[in-house]
């Protein structure tokens, strides 16, 4: 694709957000949307057959701002870094932060900075791979941009997807936002140290994942005090 190409469908995508676009122009938008996630799960398709060639187990970390996503692999890491070679690939708007903070757990990390991008994609995940040696890992997590929106639009590839919220977002997130739990794998309801100060009916928000697709399942954790933590590692199949 040129770089023209790629400012078109950029200009597109910003007047489609927007809901500027009218006519024919709309019409273009909307098709541009359908063609870029189409050629997104093209490529999704091509990185996990490229991970399994290479037998890697993959893991999609999503959730909002503040859920706890890093912290909960900085535990995963401290557990599972001697047993796995492992490379986290980290997503966010801008910084390093939580790519710095993985390596301090002798983890291989590679940080994506978006800019305006709110989430990662299969094209993000496959400029990576295809300059890596995958022979040299078991093991990759990839931390998606925070918010609980953007990333349902976007599958990356992997052999599963996890979505962590934290009782401090208070217990309707689950039930505000559907789409990432309708195709998540895993959902962890994080921050239980803090239950009983603020009260969050934490059933509830079991129950409403349950609902919006009962196929997931459904773990609670605190990523401070370490609880459920190997519980975790055991639902992901990375246990014993």
């Amino acid at each position: 694709m040129s770089d023209k190409e790629e400012r078109e469908i950029q200009r597109f995508m910003e007047l489609d957000s927007n809901k500027l676009t009218k006519g024919k122009e709309r019409e273009l938008a909307i098709q541009i949307e359908e063609d870029i996630m189409k050629q997104n799960e093209i490529l999704a398709d091509q990185i996990n057959q490229e991970f399994k060639k290479h037998n890697i187990k993959s893991v999609d970390i999503v959730g909002a701002i503040g859920a706890g996503k890093t912290a909960i692999i900085e535990k995963i890491l401290e557990k599972l870094g001697s047993k796995y070679r492992i490379l986290v690939i980290c997503g966010d708007v801008t910084t390093r932060v939580d790519a710095n903070r993985i390596e301090k757990h002798n983890a291989e990390s590679i940080q994506i900075n978006t800019g305006r991008e709110c989430a990662l994609n299969a094209y993000h995940i496959n400029q990576i791979i295809k300059n890596k040696d995958l022979n040299n890992y078991d093991l990759i997590f990839i931390e998606n941009v925070g918010n609980l929106i953007c990333p349902s639009d976007f599958v990356l590839g992997t052999d599963k997807r996890i979505t962590i919220v934290s009782i401090t977002e208070g217990e309707w997130v689950i039930e505000k936002h559907p789409m990432l739990f309708k195709m998540s794998d895993i959902a962890v309801i994080n921050k239980i140290d803090l239950a009983e100060i603020l009260e969050t009916n934490i059933d509830k928000m079991i129950s409403d994942a349950k609902k919006i697709n009962p196929n997931i399942q459904v773990i609670t954790t605190s990523a401070k005090t370490g609880e459920n933590i190997n519980k975790l590692i055991e639902i992901i199949g990375l246990g014993k």
